[in-house]
């Protein structure tokens, strides 16, 4: 099965993005060079292939370079996300893990506990398999033969080492391992999986992906035989689900890190080929709408709940709604009440909207329970043609809020003939009644929408929302008009996860607890996270990192991404002054005329509105635009300095000291980002001065010493 889009020919390379659905895969190309979407296709997920889903992966890439007109060589970039160790969690299709706990007095008392690790459950009927064996000291040869037999003899299939304290001193756990590996499993240490202290949480997210490791390990090791075999060179990612990808030989150490990906795959869509700089995501299916936030550039991570537990798996923060496209509609007392969670699609029930008229003579409304236990006021219609759901993508299509080109788009006389039975029990018309239905639906929706926001302290003047997903004209438009913020369907919506599988950059987060972090330590974990993406395929030279020190925590977190190619963008169009003044001003929500120019980088251009009194204070709000016309850097309050590399030391100093802020809290310095030539660098999560402008001088040193810098300054409250 493939689709039937159109293919534009196109001489450059090609970026590959594959996403391997629980039905489908689908696969995409991207000009590598304008990173216009020049191809697609589906076909059925390969789940009873000898070859497993890596079959449907190559036959995928098989279509899309036959249909492009491409060939394996074109190929610069592949990459692939997948549901699979999610599934393999939901299903409870795991392997049985051998946990060896390292320890002697009160240290073996807290490892031993570790043995309750075995009553998580996966499912209702499920628990985590796991067997448990006690090392005390972890360079006794025959201890440690001892207790890897044990658990073996038990049916582990994959091993896990824990010590107290082992982020400090790795070498018990690296022991036990050197042994270990005569068993010929796969193993692995926890202070291996993260850095980060406490345990239990520490454990508990190894051995979780210890148990999706045998399998994950088995895939990987087709997929990668397969694209070899295929004639394929570039580098092979798999995408992470904090937004960007890592390599294949990562992904074997760590597939815990694919796990809940599928979201992260839509965002960095949105991200990457919708240039969203501050925004909400939403990305409808037919039965739920994920949500995930964008801010200042970037997707916004948490570490991820696991089978109900806490972990230290920094996962996109998605937030999901029972409501989609084929969300049923829900009456009672002569109103819509709600729509969702029930889908048309669990139900068994074909839309309305995409009846033949003649099958919907005779309508007549009628509420019913989709399934056993389900309350009766969900809205049918028993028409000629059988029985038929109302959903949400019946009242957008009433309204006429699907695009041309859709694949939720159907007739709008038909859909507006199945709202009518709805309309008269209503005693409305046909719009009134769609309204009501996408009310009832978006209602739940705007909810969560707004808690994000206020989460995460997004600018309203800044926010954007946009839709992705087949069922994006069931939510997204009517939510931009309900709560007056702007918002779209992305281009392609309905391919929007693997365009974001194609478009995503190498990641790698490091994350270390140091009380009292010297500048010196938190370079060093900055450092850490640079090589780590060079180490998976990012092209040194395109490296950035920002870094975050959490004075609470005592946790410095260094975020590095890259390419795994430098490239020069050949686009098409690149704005002129006037729209990218344009933009500036309808982002600042004011008159073209009321904004200035600050500075100008050959990258950007840094934009600033007549200063505003706000709650007693003046406040000078900034965006900063790119080339091509897309604000990549708002503020609400900042202070904007230009000058060169060779003054930004002594510059940036002055302004640090005069920025800094004095308080309850302590002393906070203020949030600092250079433009730099392509690149916006980011050191607002640093609050000392010190590692602040070291961090500073470090991006700096390899630059000229006459080429611009701009420097937006906040001051913290």
């Amino acid at each position: 099965m493939t689709t039937d889009r159109p293919v534009h020919p196109s001489t450059h390379r090609i970026r590959v993005g594959i996403d391997v659905g629980g039905t489908f895969t689908d696969a995409v190309a991207v000009d590598a060079a304008t990173l216009e979407l020049v191809g697609q296709v589906k076909v059925p997920t390969s789940h009873h292939h000898e070859d497993g889903v890596a079959h449907g992966i190559v036959t995928a890439l098989a279509r899309l370079l036959s249909e492009t007109g491409h060939d394996a060589a074109d190929v610069a970039f592949l990459a692939h996300g997948t549901t699979q160790a999610t599934n393999a969690l939901l299903e409870g299709d795991v392997a049985p893990v051998g946990l060896l706990g390292i320890g002697t007095g009160p240290s073996a008392a807290l490892t031993r506990r570790l043995a309750a690790l075995g009553k998580l459950r996966l499912t209702e009927n499920h628990r985590l398999p796991l067997h448990y064996a006690h090392v005390p000291d972890p360079f006794d040869t025959a201890a440690v033969r001892s207790a890897v037999a044990s658990v073996t003899d038990a049916g582990a299939q994959v091993l896990v080492v824990s010590e107290p304290f082992s982020v400090d001193a790795p070498e018990g756990e690296d022991a036990v391992l050197a042994v270990a590996r005569e068993a010929g499993l796969p193993m692995t240490a926890a202070h291996g999986i993260t850095s980060l202290y406490g345990l239990n949480k520490r454990t508990r997210t190894a051995v979780v992906n210890a148990a999706i490791l045998p399998r994950m390990l088995a895939t990987a090791d087709l997929v990668d035989a397969s694209i070899v075999k295929a004639g394929v060179t570039a580098p092979l990612m798999v995408m992470r689900c904090d937004g960007g990808v890592m390599s294949l030989d990562e992904m074997r150490r760590r597939p815990l890190l694919t796990v809940l990906s599928g979201p992260a795959a839509g965002v960095a869509g949105a991200l990457m080929r919708e240039r969203v700089s501050e925004g909400v995501f939403l990305e409808t299916g037919g039965t739920s709408t994920d949500i995930s936030v964008i801010h200042r550039g970037k997707v916004a991570v948490r570490h991820a709940t696991l089978l109900g537990r806490s972990s230290y798996l920094p996962a996109l923060d998605v937030r999901t709604v029972g409501v989609g496209g084929g969300s049923m509609v829900r009456v009672s007392g002569g109103a819509v009440v709600t729509a969702g969670p029930r889908s048309a699609h669990i139900a068994g029930l074909p839309y309305a909207c995409f009846a033949a008229p003649d099958d919907l003579r005779d309508a007549r409304l009628a509420t019913v329970s989709p399934l056993p236990g389900d309350p009766a006021d969900h809205a049918v219609l028993d028409a000629a043609g059988g029985r038929f759901a109302i959903t949400m993508t019946c009242a957008a299509n009433a309204l006429g809020l699907v695009g041309e080109g859709d694949f939720a788009r159907s007739d709008q006389e038909t859909a507006r003939a199945a709202l009518r039975p709805l309309a008269d029990a209503l005693g409305t018309d046909v719009a009134g009644a769609a309204r009501a239905v996408l009310d009832a639906g978006v209602r739940q929706v705007q909810e969560v929408v707004d808690a994000m926001i206020r989460d995460y302290r997004l600018d309203r003047d800044a926010v954007r929302l946009v839709g992705g997903g087949g069922g994006a004209a069931s939510v997204t438009p009517h939510l931009a008009a309900t709560t007056g913020l702007p918002g779209a369907i992305a281009e392609h919506a309905e391919v929007i996860s693997p365009i974001g599988v194609a478009l995503a950059l190498v990641r790698e987060q490091i994350e270390r607890i140091i009380p009292g972090a010297t500048q010196e330590q938190i370079l060093g974990v900055r450092n850490e996270a640079e090589r780590a993406v060079v180490a998976q395929g990012a092209a040194a030279g395109g490296v950035e990192v920002e870094v975050t020190v959490d004075p609470q925590t005592n946790t410095v977190r260094a975020v590095a991404t890259g390419a795994t190619e430098l490239r020069t963008q050949d686009r098409a169009h690149r704005a002129d002054d006037a729209e990218r003044l344009a933009t500036a001003a309808a982002s600042l929500r004011t008159d073209p005329g009321e904004v200035a120019v600050l500075g100008r980088t050959p990258a950007h251009t840094v934009y600033g509105a007549t200063s505003r009194r706000r709650f007693r204070r003046t406040l000078h709000p900034v965006r900063v635009v790119d080339a091509d016309g897309v604000v990549r850097l708002h503020s609400r309050d900042a202070r904007v300095v230009t000058g060169t590399v060779a003054e930004a030391p002594e510059l940036l100093a002055r302004l640090v000291t005069e920025g800094t802020s004095y308080g309850d809290g302590g002393v906070r310095a203020p949030a600092v980002r250079l433009l730099l030539g392509s690149r916006i660098a980011d050191f607002s999560g640093v609050l000392d001065a010190q590692p602040l402008l070291a961090l500073a001088r470090g991006e700096l040193r390899s630059r000229s010493g006459d080429e611009p810098v701009i420097a937006v300054v906040e001051t913290r409250s």
